[in-house]
């Protein structure tokens, strides 16, 4: 079988802007429709949704029968070993981390998402017969996972921010996202990411990044905003959340009829 590939992790080092959209409702169905809709990127949610790891296999699934260059993505709730290890072996290849605020919590991220051995401190448990390896088929797995996990951190904090260019160093870091709320909220803004504090936090991370040729994302909550933070050089855009867009859709449309 032909050597694994992550077409994402590429990406993030293209110019090109790359939108997605978060998966909330844990549904294989919504993330199956929704890979039909042209986005670059589908992220799994597992901090503030009710996935488990059974939910994320069923929506890597869903996704990859649309047999469409959508990329999934999973959101991790936290950096636990025996989590990330069951995500990867699910067949994830791209990783979201919140709230990282050190360099060394950074690196040990990356660490998790690794296997051991060629000069590196991987901690990556090695398993054959699981999906992300076609369930032993796909032979050249673990000689080749290690260099195509991506992985993305996200930066909520106001000691993440402190520490940026050094997280921003850190190798094995493909993408820092900021999560304009927990930002806010840590910053003594709860509820305001507008604040001028916080637009401040937010452009020294996009500055840092840009200077670490590392990209950025964040997090939009509607198409107006996305192209504000894609003029703003911002690379990897989620465009709100599934469960956003129909309850947006479908008031719109119950306010029209009864109108």
């Amino acid at each position: 079988m032909s050597t694994f590939t992550n077409p994402l992790k590429l990406r993030l080092k293209e110019p090109d802007p790359l939108f997605g959209l978060w998966l909330s409702l844990g549904s294989d169905s919504a993330a199956e429709a929704l890979a039909h809709a042209g986005f670059d990127w589908l992220l799994i949610d597992m901090e503030h949704s009710p996935n488990d790891s059974v939910d994320v296999t069923g929506q890597l699934r869903a996704i990859a029968a649309a047999h469409l260059p959508t990329e999934p993505v999973v959101r991790l709730p936290a950096s636990d070993a025996w989590l990330v290890k069951r995500v990867l072996d699910a067949g994830a290849r791209t990783l979201m981390f919140p709230n990282i605020e050190t360099a060394e919590e950074a690196a040990q991220a990356v660490r998790l998402t690794r296997y051991p051995g060629a000069g590196g401190d991987g901690l990556r448990g090695v398993a054959g017969a699981v999906r992300a390896a076609a369930y032993g088929m796909r032979r050249d797995y673990v000689q080749n996972a290690n260099a195509q996990i991506a992985t993305i951190v996200q930066i909520e904090s106001a000691l993440a921010v402190d520490n940026i260019e050094q997280i921003a160093a850190t190798p094995g870091i493909d993408c820092l996202f900021i999560g304009p709320a927990d930002l806010a909220a840590s910053l003594g803004h709860l509820g305001d990411p507008k604040h001028p504090e916080v637009v401040a936090a937010i452009a020294r991370v996009a500055e840092v990044a840009h200077r670490a040729n590392v990209a950025t994302g964040i997090f939009a909550m509607d198409a107006l905003g996305a192209r504000q933070y894609r003029a703003e050089g911002f690379r990897f855009i989620a465009l709100a959340a599934d469960v956003m867009w129909m309850l947006r859709a479908t008031r719109q449309a119950l306010q029209e009829v009864r109108s």
